[in-house]
């Protein structure tokens, strides 16, 4: 599973891997039940890899805050998506201290939280991750 090839769909729960693109639509598959479907072109459709997270200095990737979130809980899912507004933010501010909390929702914490549950359970290596970005920088410097 490619972190570069993981969208979320507006109006449709969980996490998707794109498998094939068609002319209208995208074929993506479900990371929790498997399921495979067809998004229309006109659907709004988000890559991971392109959502960043405001800070106070610069906004930073959310594979960024998903590897610090990989490392604090030691490869395991973190808290629940479910807990109180405060328990969220908390958990939240030890994986990334300097976020701008006037910007980033508790609702987006939620959805930032779900997402990487999601990929723990689906089995994301995020250390896996890491090697390829390191190799990435080496080429571009």
């Amino acid at each position: 599973m490619e972190f570069s090839k993981i969208i979320s769909v507006t109006g449709k729960p969980g996490l998707f891997q794109v498998i094939s693109q068609s002319k209208n639509s995208i074929i993506v598959e479900s990371l929790t039940d498997k399921k495979r479907l067809a998004i229309n072109s006109t659907q709004n459709v988000s890559l991971l890899e392109n959502i960043a997270i405001y800070t106070f200095e610069e906004d930073v990737p959310l594979l960024e805050i998903f590897k610090s979130m990989f490392e604090k809980t030691e490869g395991t899912e973190a808290i629940s998506h479910k807990e109180s507004g405060k328990k969220l933010a908390a958990f939240f501010a030890e994986v990334l201290p300097n976020y701008d909390d006037e910007r980033v929702y508790t609702s987006n914490i939620k959805k930032v939280i779900q997402w990487f549950n999601l990929l723990v359970n689906a089995g994301l290596d995020f250390s896996a991750i890491k090697e390829v970005i390191a190799e990435e920088k080496a080429e571009e410097a």
